[in-house]
């Protein structure tokens, strides 16, 4: 399978950077283990992708390619900040690949891109700040036995949202019952009336962090913009 030209250049997020000092001959471990997992590991940033490769060129479970035989390898690992489209399309790119399962390890991951990288075939993913040796070991070892790999909150959000849609196409109309809490719901209809933060807080008891929290979580979860989308979303829909 051979890469997009625009996949090309050196730094792209797209190309692995791998050390040459872990051939992809060697596939069995000293210790006489059966073979070792296939690994390419892919970085917009060279600092990110050195780190991980340090990480796993210590363990002789698994044998990093080399970039002319990444496309061969039973896991691919793309290590980014974020999620954005460039990512997206290499995700996608890595998915029509039937020889390599897809991992991610990132910096940062909401709800709404939780979703994307899912579409994008990606079952396992892990925290750059919890990225330790023997997390990527395991992240690694999970993804070439076809397991997937979560943190517990995105597992959770991954859930709930599969519960929503669940719901939501049994019977569209409960949608209203589904997607906001009562309390939400209210606060919704305080900003469609006009309130600022410090009214809302007033008028329901709530401080004014827990409002702008429970605010914020509305847009987040449903993937809007602000406030004035979400008043738009709840009225279209019925919410509110």
């Amino acid at each position: 399978m051979t890469c997009p030209e625009q996949y090309s250049p050196a730094m792209s997020v797209t190309t692995p950077r791998l050390s040459a000092q872990a051939p992809a001959s060697h596939r069995t471990s000293r210790s006489g283990r059966p073979d070792q997992v296939t690994v390419a590991v892919y970085a917009a940033d060279p600092v990110l992708h050195v780190g991980v490769v340090q990480q796993l060129r210590r363990r002789p479970e698994v044998s990093l390619l080399d970039e002319a035989e990444a496309d061969r390898a039973q896991v691919s690992l793309v290590v980014v900040d974020t999620v954005d489209d460039d990512v997206a399309a290499l995700l996608h790119r890595l998915r029509h690949n039937t020889d390599t399962r897809t991992g991610l390890v990132v910096g940062t991951l909401g709800a709404g891109a939780l979703q994307r990288v899912i579409e994008c075939g990606v079952s396992a993913v892990l925290r750059r700040s919890e990225a330790g040796q023997d997390q990527l070991l395991h992240l690694v070892l999970a993804i070439a036995n076809g397991e997937g790999v979560l943190p517990g909150d995105l597992l959770g959000k991954l859930l709930s949202h599969v519960g929503s849609l669940q719901r939501s196409a049994l019977d569209p109309r409960s949608l209203s019952m589904s997607t906001l809490t009562t309390r939400e719901a209210d606060m919704l209809r305080l900003v469609s009336e006009g309130l600022d933060t410090v009214e809302i807080a007033r008028k329901t008891a709530y401080s004014e962090r827990t409002v702008k929290n429970v605010l914020h979580e509305i847009i987040t979860r449903l993937q809007l913009r602000n406030r004035a989308h979400a008043v738009g979303y709840a009225l279209r829909n019925g919410l509110i």
